[in-house]
């Protein structure tokens, strides 16, 4: 799959991207190179293939669920600029 000029602004323009127009051709080029390569992943035959979440075969290392670090609330609290009743108070963002 090939992309224009058109292809390259128009994708530039949903993503909210400023392109210089010189740079056009590249990103056309490597955007196409991109897509050609998906195009070829998805011919390949995957039929019987289990997916797996990570390449190696290995187990996750599991550690001792622990507390490592002590309440510090107070003093956290102390330099916040507002605070009530245990918690902190930001300014209302939404209406």
């Amino acid at each position: 799959m090939s992309l224009e000029k058109t292809d390259i602004e128009k994708i530039a323009h949903l993503a909210r991207l400023e392109i210089d127009p010189a740079d056009v051709p590249d990103y056309a080029r490597n955007l196409s190179g991109i897509l050609e390569l998906v195009e070829q992943m998805n011919q390949v035959d995957t039929e019987g293939v289990q997916p797996m979440a990570h390449p190696l075969r290995m187990t996750q290392r599991m550690r001792a669920d622990e507390v490592t670090e002590s309440n510090q609330r107070d003093k956290f609290q102390q330099i916040a600029p507002q605070v009530e009743a245990g918690l902190y108070l930001v300014p209302k963002v939404i209406e």
